[in-house]
């Protein structure tokens, strides 16, 4: 797994005298700032679960990895705590509960999933048995997602809202589930569909309910605010609901306006944006009330943030509230309004799916390999006299010199070391593609530039720990990132921010590449497209001291398979902490909140395919406190192969071909080709990731 040069590269071991525990790896990893309290680390230094709020049943997720090893279960995996569905659909119906119960808001509150953040069948079914007490409903946007939900309303009287483009047929869906008692409700988004409902509810002699959805003034922040404000994608403008209405109540049309509907985006950033955007749309809906057209439901829409980002206050994704906070704000904008218009209070909608979804899944994948910059104990580069060389051997000399001299360098002294440094490698650069250096000069001078460039990181480290370095206060608010600036101090953080751009830019050149049996593409799609970061941290060996700093790299042959960029509660952090690979011993790292859209969306980049898929109970009444409810087997090669339109036996077919001619002309054996075809044939039912030795 590991190259046998020695540990002489960026060492995070800052305090060697320091003790380690389970704690500092939590606050290393942010856990409290991003785990909502579902995650931890547990004094046998392995990432652990509570997945149900109301009880103390701790699940420790490396027992689940090791079971399933035990079973023969290959990695990636993805692993769904299932129980943790119905903590968060609980959670969310309670709190708008109380926020309803607290400011005397005179309806009640039903939610709805958006299952195109996550359609699998297994995740639908849980939210909605969840939700069954509180009449928590669906909300599709497509016609397959159409298809798929209207029969779970069989046994249920909950809302079906329908957004998104609809076309005839699936007009003809939506009322034909209204005149099946059930309360589906298409939302109309443009003008043309206003025109299908009357045509469709004409057709059937039938008054349609619909909902409708306005554009607002007020958008939301970051990565999503385009799908909020008056240039959004989708729903009227003011001027169209208005003459929307007043056709309604001049005309009598066939139809009841049931619903208004807004959304601002995903990911709401702050309280102040969503009371805006709540108490404008919440004027339009008491006007409508006023006009007694029939509205009941007032729908908030999505974009119940999630805080991947651990507190961030510079990340674009980050939220400054708690879903209890959330629910308050939404409900006392409303009765506000409400209130001041002299109107009934209409029943209180949410569209939540982020929040629902994304905390019960992870992603288990296992680095299988390291790569480091090139170092070495013993500097060679002194058999060579290239006057390059020994130009560089000087200013490894001046940094040695002068850290003798002084209790820590200036970072003016490193940079100007560095600089020199780096001028001197242009040079040899230059050189060698001149054919002025040889290929053994140009590699002992790599070395020795890479080795010098190590030792300049070491002197930044000792100058951030200086004299009163573990009383500063850097990195945020330490309160809510759950980090303290001493263990950041301590853990070897640094605040690049102060540094020249050269040396800031040293660290992220520096570090380790751990390459990981997975794909972004197919696992992390919003990382690799809108650069949306996911907590990451090993599941163990969070007793231990993590020693190396290193980003993670995937199987497939894109640049863009890198994770670069990891969540902190300060800045822009380019590096994960990480530990040694051992021999021999697997290493796992746990993706966190990977539950909203990621499992959906993936491609088949490389045509690497699903990853196998694990549900887990946690039981107190089990060995280790949980049981594994459903194992559902990844992708094979013939399985992703048939989606791109290969087909095994022509293939195979193919290969036989290839054999035979190979064979007749006398580069193989017979009994060589016979075990070459039954080997390519056997790789058809593997996994399409790496086969570790675990798996074998």
């Amino acid at each position: 797994m590991d190259s046998d040069s020695p540990d002489v590269s960026t060492d995070l071991d800052v305090s060697p005298d320091a003790p380690w525990s389970p704690r500092r790896s939590s606050d290393t990893y942010f856990v409290e700032a991003w785990s909502d309290g579902y995650f931890f680390v547990n004094d046998a230094g392995h990432v652990a679960t509570r997945p149900i709020r109301e009880t103390d049943t701790e699940v420790d997720v490396f027992d689940v990895v090791r079971e399933l090893g035990k079973r023969g279960i290959a990695f990636p995996a993805l692993i769904r705590f299932q129980d943790l569905l119905k903590s968060r659909v609980d959670h969310l119906n309670g709190a708008f509960q109380s926020a309803i119960a607290e400011s005397g808001y005179e309806n009640t509150y039903e939610g709805v999933y958006p299952v195109k953040v996550n359609q699998l069948r297994e995740v639908v079914e849980e939210i909605l048995d969840a939700g069954a007490p509180y009449r928590h409903g669906l909300e599709c946007g497509s016609k397959s997602e159409l298809i798929a939900t209207l029969p779970y309303l069989a046994d249920r009287d909950v809302l079906l809202l329908c957004n998104g483009a609809k076309d005839r047929d699936m007009m003809r869906l939506m009322l034909a589930g209204q005149r099946l008692g059930k309360r589906v409700l298409p939302v109309l988004e443009r003008s043309e569909e206003l025109d299908l409902a009357l045509e469709e509810a004409g057709a059937a002699e039938v008054t349609v309910d619909v909902g409708v959805r306005v554009r607002l003034t007020t958008r939301g922040a970051g990565l999503w605010s385009e799908s909020g404000g008056e240039n959004s994608k989708f729903g009227l403008s003011l001027s169209e609901l208005v003459d929307l209405v007043e056709q309604l109540r001049a005309d009598g049309l066939p139809l009841r306006i049931k619903l208004l509907h807004f959304h601002l985006g995903s990911q709401i950033a702050d309280l102040d944006t969503l009371r805006e955007a709540v108490e404008e749309a919440a004027r339009v809906c008491a006007w409508m009330l006023e006009k007694k057209v029939g509205i009941e439901y007032f729908d908030v829409g999505g974009g119940l943030g999630v805080a991947y980002e651990a507190g961030n206050p510079e990340a674009l994704g980050t939220i400054n509230y708690e879903l209890d906070d959330y629910a308050r704000t939404v409900v006392s904008a409303c009765k506000r309004i409400f209130d001041e218009s002299g109107v009934p209070h209409p029943i209180l909608v949410s569209e939540s799916g982020r929040a629902v979804t994304a905390h019960h899944s992870m992603l288990v994948v296992e680095a299988v390999g390291r790569r480091r910059k090139d170092v070495a104990t013993t500097d060679r580069s002194h058999d060579d006299k290239h006057p390059l060389l020994d130009a560089l051997r000087d200013l490894s000399g001046r940094l040695d010199d002068e850290g003798a001299e002084t209790p820590g360098h200036t970072i003016e002294v490193l940079d100007r070391i560095y600089k020199e440094a780096h001028a001197l490698k242009v040079r040899v650069t230059d050189l060698f593609r001149a054919g002025e250096v040889g290929v053994e000069t140009k590699a002992r001078f790599d070395r020795a530039f890479w080795n010098l460039c190590i030792a300049i990181d070491r002197r930044l480290q000792d100058h951030d720990r200086g004299p009163g370095a573990a009383e500063s206060t850097r990195g945020g608010d330490a309160a809510q990132s759950g980090r303290t600036s001493a263990s950041a101090e301590a853990d070897g953080m640094r605040d690049v921010d102060r540094l020249p751009e050269t040396l800031r830019s040293l660290e992220y050149q520096l570090v380790d590449h751990y390459q990981c049996n997975f794909s972004i593409f197919r696992s992390m799609v919003d990382y690799w497209a809108i650069q949306q970061r996911f907590p990451i941290m090993p599941l163990h060996r969070l007793d231990e001291r993590p020693t190396r700093r290193g980003v993670l790299v995937d199987l497939t042959c894109d640049s863009d398979g890198k994770v670069d960029r990891f969540v902190s509660a300060h800045g822009d952090k380019r590096h994960l902490e990480l530990h040694e690979l051992r021999p021999d011993e697997p290493y796992f790292l746990g993706l966190f909140l990977m539950g909203a859209y990621q499992d959906i969306m993936g491609d088949m980049h490389n045509l690497f395919g699903r990853v196998t898929e694990v549900h887990v109970y946690a039981d107190e009444t089990e060995p280790d406190n949980f049981y594994l409810d459903e194992i559902l087997p990844g992708a094979t090669v013939e399985e992703q192969l048939e989606l791109v339109q290969y087909h095994a036996n022509d293939l195979e077919r193919r290969m036989g071909d290839l054999i035979r001619t190979a064979v007749s002309a006398g580069r193989l054996r017979p009994r060589e080709g016979v075990l070459l075809l039954n080997q390519y044939r056997s790789v058809f039912r593997d996994m399409t990731y790496l086969k570790t030795a675990e798996a074998d």
